[in-house]
């Protein structure tokens, strides 16, 4: 595990050493809904995460035990990166993420129905799709 120099012994400040910055976070939900996902496949988010910060995020989120890589079942080449159960254990707060943003933004329609099923049983949502990343 990679030794993060905190700032502080406050709880929410050493959990955003490691996964707070916009890029982390985007890669954490680029996994949770696509469930794996290849280098590639991150630089063609709609934010257009340049090479040497998607190579550094990538290296600090595995060796704090956010992601884990694996060989690609067709490319030598590839490598597949998904979440550890630590990393999924962050589902909650990026659905709370959403629900906050649905509150004070217009989302696009499919995140729209996504939340709408969440509102319906967050508990429920949460414990399915942590199933589902874990399968």
């Amino acid at each position: 595990m990679m030794d993060i120099k905190k700032r502080s012994d406050c709880p929410i400040s050493s959990s955003l050493d490691i996964w707070g910055d916009k890029w982390s976070l985007l890669i954490v939900r680029d996994l949770m809904f696509s469930k794996q996902c290849t280098y590639g496949d991150f630089l063609k988010s709609d934010e257009k995460i340049a090479t040497n910060i998607l190579a550094a995020r990538l290296q600090m989120l595995e060796a704090n035990g956010i992601i884990t890589k694996q060989d690609h079942p067709e490319s030598k080449a590839k490598v597949l990166y998904k979440l550890t159960p630590k990393g999924i254990d962050l589902l909650p707060i990026m659905i709370e993420i959403n629900l906050w943003a649905d509150k004070y933004f217009t989302l696009p329609t499919d995140r729209k129905e996504m939340l709408e099923e969440v509102k319906k049983d967050k508990d429920a949502f949460i414990r399915e799709k942590i199933t589902e990343l874990l399968g």
